[in-house]
């Protein structure tokens, strides 16, 4: 009966977003579902939420169509009851044998040759859900390779999610190359998945900007015509913060869990000197300044959907591995498309790393309403002055863009000079001086 439909609602929406596209619907009418399986995925100008099954059944319907825009409470489509077949939640219940005396006659004995065959087939797992299925491909896995905990030896969910944390765990165990504390990306936005097909004669293709990306362009726009924008650069030498990670990093990630990379000396380096210069952790609001007095790091990170920069919160009482656990976290998150908007909300300065893409030297865009952004890039070693003698340094540029209504010149390049001392002296973070 229709009052026994159970309806397939939209969440409730993060603060300050009003509406959500549908990106993505994940099974059919007259599939059978289990209560959390994944049915819709939606996208804000934020975040990606995904809608899961409230109940067992069958999906009756959908009430929308893929791209369609959906507010707070909307109906997605209607569940109804129907029992959901155990090890086969996806596919059509075959019709059940009669068992009564007078069928028994039409019952076929199976061959001889057939019954090790049929046996080996009933204790064989059950085959994956359309989600978990999705994830092993998203992840070129084969659910072979992985112990199964559900009925049967069924893998789940949580079999692949666990499996993939032992094998991240295992790869951040062997030897890397310099670590990055961008997320890189699994797969390229629509807008630039059809830039890097190679061409066919003279043809074009046209793709719709995704929510994030319209925002990301509303924001670097907004940055350009509201505020006065300028650029001050310094270069740091990294010897002492990459003899100090040499020296420490095999006991540092046997103790803490987590590898000990760059970005945690930037963070503290950077926490320091807005202490000292509290002007470039400020923000205007009317006629007003707003001073902070506390550190939320804005960490710019890279994932599929495009630039996100979740916060690391009261940064500056973080120790080193807090900041790269969390950091770590970030990535992960970034990457499988699992940041929420309190991951994302507030911040009072922003650290950006395009060093990790090859970039020698850039001007990065502010973050509004915060007041100034630093720009991290390649560490190259190069020929540099010492006490007389031309001696080879890892070199990196470093570029502060601030909100010139607000920083002057003077305190936004003594703020960057403090945050090239510290590095080049990291005793000094320890000290406090």
């Amino acid at each position: 009966m229709p009052s026994e439909r159970t309806a397939l609602r939209v969440p409730e929406l993060p603060e300050s977003v009003a509406d959500a596209t549908v990106v993505a619907l994940h099974k059919q009418p007259g599939e059978r579902i289990r209560r959390d399986e994944l049915l819709v995925e939606l996208e804000t100008d934020k975040v990606v939420l995904e809608v899961p099954a409230p109940a067992d059944g069958v999906l009756e319907e959908y009430s929308v169509e893929q791209g369609a825009v959906v507010e707070a409470d909307t109906v997605l489509g209607y569940i109804r009851p129907g029992a959901v077949e155990e090890g086969r939640p996806d596919d059509t219940a075959e019709r059940a044998e009669p068992t009564g005396v007078d069928d028994a006659p039409r019952r076929e004995t199976p061959a001889p040759e057939h019954k090790a065959e049929r046996a080996a087939a009933e204790n064989a797992p059950p085959p994956p859900s359309p989600a978990v299925r999705r994830l092993l491909t998203e992840h070129d896995l084969d659910a072979d390779a992985i112990a199964g905990t559900g009925q049967n030896g069924r893998v789940l969910k949580d079999d692949v999610e666990r499996f993939l944390a032992g094998r991240d765990a295992r790869r951040r165990a062997e030897p890397q190359p310099e670590e990055t504390t961008e997320a890189e990306p699994r797969g390229q936005p629509a807008e630039r998945a059809a830039a890097a097909r190679p061409p066919e004669g003279r043809s074009e293709e046209r793709v719709p900007m995704s929510r994030l990306r319209r925002r990301i362009a509303e924001r670097l726009l907004e940055a350009r015509q509201t505020t006065a924008m300028l650029t001050t650069f310094n270069e740091v030498d990294l010897s002492a913060v990459m003899d100090l990670r040499a020296r420490h990093k095999e006991a540092f990630e046997k103790r803490h869990r987590v590898r000990l990379g760059f970005m945690s000396f930037f963070v503290r380096a950077c926490t320091g000197a807005l202490q000292r210069f509290p002007v470039v952790n400020a923000a205007l609001d009317g006629d007003e300044i707003v001073y902070h007095h506390y550190a939320d790091i804005g960490i710019a990170v890279s994932s599929p959907r495009g630039l996100v920069v979740p916060v690391l919160r009261d940064a500056g009482e973080l120790p080193l591995a807090a900041i790269e656990t969390q950091i770590r976290t970030f990535a992960d998150k970034a990457r499988d498309g699992k940041l929420d908007v309190d991951d994302l909300r507030g911040g009072t300065f922003t650290i950006t790393n395009g060093g990790v893409f090859g970039s020698l030297l850039s001007t990065p865009i502010l973050n509004p309403p915060q007041s100034a952004i630093l720009g991290m890039h390649a560490v190259q070693e190069r020929p540099v002055a010492r006490d007389g003698q031309v001696v080879i340094r890892p070199m990196m540029y470093l570029a502060l863009s601030y909100d010139h209504r607000l920083i002057d010149g003077a305190d936004a390049v003594r703020f960057l000079v403090s945050v090239k001392e510290s590095l080049e002296d990291p005793g000094r973070m320890l000290l406090d001086l």
